[in-house]
């Protein structure tokens, strides 16, 4: 077995050594083998090895037009028209080649090459004896990864303080029929799961993975006004932090006396029973005499009350309060066969988590967008430098740190290191889609669904059966208007089942097949057996080489439609942008 090293300076000056070991044959824990080679990783690295610019995503180096000419955009999905305090509105991105001298060099290299053998060399059953193990959970319900970062291994300790000092996970995927989380013992985690419309593009299920998402508020939302956890006080507070986010009204779970909390909730002048919040915000006074903000139009309850009237937490519309917390877990695609449809693996890919982690004002967060774009125009082949390390997470320099854990060569979670981690930070702090960065909170369910929009995936057989298409800010279908505007259902344009079930031979989307996919979206969003399987298979691949500085991607054969080089940097992309209204 030969190993070669490869040096590298970090910007702080520390030797960062990735060692590539090429082994004449592998074999992973589930006994899948084929040739591969194995790259080694650097925890404690500060700057990149292959792409000092990850946050740069391999999706952005799609060809816009065809052989045929012509053109396709899946760019709006990322970069359109945002609403304060999210002030990058960057729909132009959609018509221009905006790149620099580095960031044209497309280096997620894994995009163009070719897996049929590898893939061929696993089994279906092997594929899904492995995407079936728990490598969250043990048998005793013991929190896997949890308890190798409460005893952690040398090579992961980056400030080399004997502990770890990021998220340590504490979520048990053990959800009541309200969707919050609990212990094994019976006490609540805070973590609540909630069931969404997928976003577009990437994160359909029929382009490689499941996932799901969780959020946590502070445990000041979660308790009375003596400290006390209070479960109603919580759902209370997630209904308007919802109703923030949406800026619109939400429908209570249960009938509330405002009386208790001392809170006009549906702000119709008066403390009686409220069945919604009534989104109505006005601008907030400030006195300057005690430096603090008051007169808010809409309030948190219980403990978070008091603690708004201190400025200890501030609340505003398109804003989550400080402290709180996201949970992401990708997966593999299982196949359920009882329910001819596909489900969630109970293997992670990854688990991301975010938390927010202080409170910027408008104005800072103005600030903050101005000078990146101004950095951008007055040099724009300078490369953005992101703060962080493997194990305190990345700064998104919004306010935001987040962090992620990845299968290692073994299939069992490890850190994302410095560079892994950049490829998240891009998406979540230098794009018009997001809401205070975040993507998934505003397509929440509403009441009309199972438990309320409040579950788990799992909880539910149906998935994402019978659900209705979702509409754009300006009341358009969104998934049709992908489906239009890209003429594909990814952004590489490399999935042929979407691209012959909704498509003619001339590119045409098929009327009959979106008519059938408004009342079932899952018709689009769900992959067959053999595509699930396959895309399972590929990544399976990455993983065991540990290739995902490369790109992660799951594909079998190499992608054409994603240029190696931009060639002329500023030019035209052909398109035509899309906002909303």
């Amino acid at each position: 077995m030969e190993k070669k090293v490869f040096y590298g300076m970090s910007v702080l000056g520390i030797v960062s050594i990735f060692a590539l070991i090429g082994c004449g044959g592998g074999s992973s824990s589930s006994g899948i083998s084929y040739n591969k080679q194995v790259l080694d990783i650097d925890f404690k690295a500060t700057d990149s090895i292959n792409n000092r610019a990850a946050y740069v995503t391999s999706q952005c180096y799609t060809k816009t037009t065809d052989d045929n000419n012509n053109i396709h955009n899946p760019c709006f999905t990322c970069h359109i028209n945002s609403e304060t305090p999210n002030y990058i509105n960057d729909f132009e991105l959609q018509e221009v080649l905006d790149f620099g001298d580095y960031t044209k060099v497309n280096r997620f290299t894994n995009l163009f090459k070719d897996r049929t053998q590898a893939v061929n060399n696993i089994s279906d059953e092997k594929i899904l004896n492995y995407i079936r193990e728990n490598n969250y959970k043990d048998s005793n319900n013991n929190l896997i990864l949890a308890n190798k970062l409460n005893n952690i291994p040398s090579n992961w300790d980056v400030n080399e303080n004997g502990k770890w000092d990021g998220y340590t996970p504490d979520c048990y995927f053990n959800f009541d029929n309200e969707g919050f989380d609990k212990k094994p013992n019976g006490e609540y985690t805070g973590w609540r799961a909630f069931a969404y419309y997928p976003f577009l593009g990437t994160f359909w299920p029929t382009n490689g993975s499941t996932d799901d998402v969780l959020i946590r508020l502070a445990k000041e939302f979660q308790q009375d006004s003596n400290g006390v956890f209070n479960k109603e006080i919580y759902k209370i507070n997630l209904a308007i932090v919802e109703s923030l986010i949406k800026r619109k009204d939400i429908d209570l779970e249960n009938s509330v006396d405002e009386n208790l909390y001392q809170v006009d909730l549906d702000n119709n002048g008066t403390l009686s029973t409220a069945s919604k919040i009534v989104y109505n915000w006005n601008k907030y006074s400030y006195n300057e005499t005690t430096g603090k903000y008051y007169n808010f139009s809409m309030s948190y309850v219980g403990l978070a009350k008091t603690l708004l009237e201190s400025n200890t937490y501030l609340i505003g519309p398109g804003r989550y309060p400080k402290d709180t917390e996201f949970l992401h877990t990708v997966r593999y695609i299982d196949i359920d066969k009882t329910n001819d449809t596909i489900k969630m693996a109970s293997r992670m890919k990854e688990l991301r988590y975010g938390k927010k982690y202080t409170w910027l004002g408008d104005w800072e967060m103005e600030n903050a967008t101005s000078a990146e774009v101004k950095d951008k125009n007055d040099f724009p082949d300078r490369i953005r430098t992101i703060q962080g390390n493997t194990e305190e997470g990345l700064l998104t320099g919004l306010g935001w740190v987040y962090q992620g854990f990845i299968e290692d060569e073994n299939g069992e979670l490890r850190p994302q290191n410095y560079e892994e981690t950049q490829y998240c930070i891009g998406c979540h702090s230098g794009i018009g889609a997001t809401t205070d960065s975040t993507f998934v909170f505003q397509r929440k369910f509403d009441n009309a669904h199972f438990q309320k929009g409040w579950y788990h995936w799992s909880q539910d057989t149906n998935g994402l059966k019978g659900i209705l298409e979702p509409k754009t800010p300006d009341d358009r279908y969104e998934y049709t208007l992908y489906l239009e505007q890209n003429q594909a259902g990814d952004e590489f344009r490399n999935n042929s089942e979407i691209m012959e079930k909704f498509f003619d031979n001339e590119g045409n989307l098929l009327n009959d097949q979106v008519q059938i996919m408004r009342e079932n979206i899952a018709y689009l969003l769900y992959p067959s057996t053999k595509r699930a399987l396959e895309l399972n298979k590929a990544y399976k691949v990455i993983v065991d080489e540990q290739s995902f500085i490369y790109g992660r991607d799951a594909h079998v054969k190499p992608v054409q439609n994603v240029e190696k080089e931009i060639k002329d940097i500023g030019s035209s992309t052909g398109i035509i942008a899309v906002k909303y209204e």
